[in-house]
């Protein structure tokens, strides 16, 4: 996995609702996004499981999550992304560093899209009939040149939290992310979300 499919996996605290988004839909993921802008930080531990359009599981990995107002750290492995709340460092766990602003890193789902449970006026959501503990809510992308089809999410109805998500890409192979933790109180400070060269690779290069 490379940090681009982990930037996608794995943002928006503005809301722009289009006239085919679903009202009951905006009701749950506002309560979502009311609790996380409420978090002093979040730590969330999650697993991403991967599966083939023939619904075989080809592996799991471990990622963690950091939050703070705009500001992330997402860690898989070797891989990182950081973003310092105007621009979104990606290490692609060898020699080489990414560097794009928070305006372009916008057009994926980075953690506050998924997290927070608000999402751009890119996409269309609806809430389908959930019995049980969960909510869920089925969001497509308007602009068909995006490399998934669609992200359906489960939204703990008690905690109004993320706990899963599925996303089908065009080939329908699933990425699905559960989210095995989360602390909405963790002590985070602002020098957690500062990009700093001298941790990684003498020879890193930084594309910008």
């Amino acid at each position: 996995m490379n940090a681009r499919l982990l930037l996608l996996i794995i943002s928006f605290y503005s809301l722009s609702v289009s006239s085919q988004n679903d009202p009951a839909a905006k009701k749950v993921l506002d309560g979502v996004g009311a609790k996380v802008k409420a978090a002093k930080g979040i730590v969330a531990n999650c697993q991403l499981i991967s599966i083939t359009s023939k619904g075989k599981q080809t592996g799991t990995k471990s990622i963690s999550v950091s939050m703070k107002g705009e500001k992330y750290v997402v860690k898989q492995g070797k891989l990182e992304v950081i973003c310092d709340g105007q621009n979104v460092y990606s290490f692609d766990g060898e020699k080489t560093i990414t560097k794009t602003s928070v305006a372009e890193s916008n057009n994926s789902l980075n953690p506050q899209k998924l997290l927070s449970g608000a999402y751009d006026k890119d996409f269309t959501y609806k809430l389908l009939p959930t019995p049980g503990n969960f909510h869920e809510i089925e969001m497509k992308p308007l602009d068909a040149r995006k490399s998934f089809a669609k992200v359906n999410l489960f939204i703990d109805k008690a905690k109004s939290s993320i706990a899963r998500a599925r996303i089908l890409d065009k080939s329908n192979n699933v990425t699905e992310l559960k989210i095995l933790n989360m602390n909405f109180n963790a002590p985070l400070t602002e020098s957690s979300f500062v990009f700093n060269k001298a941790k990684y690779p003498k020879d890193v290069e930084i594309l910008d």
